[in-house]
Parts: structure tokens; C-alpha cells; sequence
């Protein structure tokens, strides 16, 4: 069995942390590849994840982070980890995520690098 290791492209989605927008709720709004993502700040660590709930496209920037570092939809309170995309509530879905990088240069979100078709 070959190892496949997966290849980002990566994005810069901000010059700094400082740049972002984040509201009290931790959350900031990103732009990656000209699609809107969230940025999740729990314990001095970034997490980036999708912008939409994948049940019923409730925006994740209007949720909370909750105590354990989970990202709440507000929509019906479906409750994803921000590091691995679970839904540690229970019903089933999945939250898209990206791996984030903080560089000297800005804070970078990677993209798997899928070719033709992108992500």
C-alpha cells in the first residue's frame, strides 16, 4: 500500500492576526480563493473551517465557540471540532476544515490541491 500524502495549495488570507475581524465570539470571516471561510480562535490557536453548516447552511460566524473548543452552528446548535471537522453532537455531519499556518509573511489557509477541479 502506497502512502498518499496530501498536497495543499496555500492561500493568504490575511497580512496578520491582527487583520482579521474577529467578533467577541472568536470568530472572523476570511476570504480564501474568492470563497468566504471562517477563522476560529480558541487557546491562542487558529482553526480554520467552512463558513456554511453542512445541515442547513447556518452561517458558523454567527455561532459560538463553545468551552471545549467546538465550533455551535446558530442555527440548531449542531456542534463541530474546529481541528478535525466532527460533529461531536452526534448527528452525523461534517464540517469542512483547512489546516492554517501563521508565517511571517501572513497567515496562510491550505486548500488540497485537487488538480483541475480544485476544491
Amino acid at each position: 500500500m502506497s502512502s498518499n500524502p496530501k498536497k495543499y495549495k496555500w492561500h493568504k488570507v490575511a497580512e496578520s492576526v491582527a487583520e482579521l475581524e474577529f467578533g467577541p465570539n472568536h470568530i472572523a470571516v476570511a476570504r480564501m480563493d474568492g470563497k468566504d471561510i471562517c477563522i476560529g480562535l480558541y487557546r491562542e490557536q487558529l482553526f480554520a473551517f467552512a463558513y456554511k453548516c453542512p445541515h442547513a447552511s447556518g452561517l458558523m460566524a454567527e455561532g459560538f465557540i463553545d468551552a471545549l473548543g467546538n465550533v455551535v452552528c446558530p442555527l440548531h446548535r449542531y456542534r463541530f471540532s474546529m481541528s478535525n471537522g466532527r460533529n461531536v453532537s452526534g448527528e452525523g455531519y461534517y464540517l469542512k476544515h483547512w489546516p492554517i499556518e501563521l508565517r511571517d509573511e501572513g497567515v496562510f489557509v491550505g486548500a488540497e490541491d485537487r488538480g483541475l477541479f480544485g476544491w
